[in-house]
């Protein structure tokens, strides 16, 4: 291709540069069923522009997707959203989310390799949808979190009812969040970063 003189190349955004103070990046992935905030809360706590990959849902998915609970919901993830956000000067999240749709998990396998640990985001209106995703969690032995989203119409639970239904050891925090605000995303994932940090201590330990 032959460039003319004022055809102009751009590469990333300043804001998007990563800190030159950065000295360690960690995979996170945010998992859960379809609708439950994954891309809301990958675009409300990071601090570069995210990369989402979401289509238009088209009457292709009647009858295969279950869309309960999220009826007017008119696009969803078919395979990430990414976005990065620095916990420290010198700790840096990669975060990863996956999409919802049973159909789309096969693409899961490829976004957990190299992933430190998950946060598992639920609504208690279809608690039923989180226990595959907690279970392919379990099954690969990544540490995880839970998340409860704030719905408006979603009813809410004391958290050891919670862990109950979701058949949860005590170990595993389970926290509330909002996963439209930055502040509540970035409580959660640092509720993570500190689970990780005490599975580190214990393993040194054993």
């Amino acid at each position: 291709m032959d460039f003319k003189s004022s055809d102009t190349i751009t590469g990333p955004r300043a804001e998007d540069h990563l800190p030159h103070t950065a000295q360690a990046a960690v995979k996170i992935v945010i998992v859960g069923g379809f609708g439950v905030g994954k891309t809301t809360m990958v675009g409300s706590v990071s601090e570069i522009k995210p990369l989402t990959t979401e289509e238009t849902m088209t009457q292709a998915g009647i009858g295969v997707d279950d869309n309960y609970g999220s009826e007017s919901k008119t696009a969803t993830t078919v395979a990430m959203d990414f976005g990065r956000i620095s916990i420290t000067d010198q700790l840096v999240l990669y975060l990863f989310g996956t999409p919802g749709q049973e159909r789309f998990w096969f693409l899961w396998n490829g976004l957990f390799e190299g992933a430190l640990g998950a946060v598992v985001l639920i609504d208690t209106r279809r608690l039923e949808v989180s226990f595959d995703v907690i279970g392919r969690l379990e099954e690969r032995g990544v540490p995880f979190v839970v998340a409860v989203n704030d719905f408006p119409d979603a009813p809410g639970y004391p958290i050891e009812d919670l862990r109950t239904a979701l058949d949860l050891p005590e170990e595993i925090p389970i926290v509330k969040c909002d996963a439209r605000r930055r502040a509540s995303s970035r409580d959660t994932l640092m509720t993570l970063m500190r689970f990780l940090h005490s599975l580190a201590i214990t393993s040194a330990r054993v």
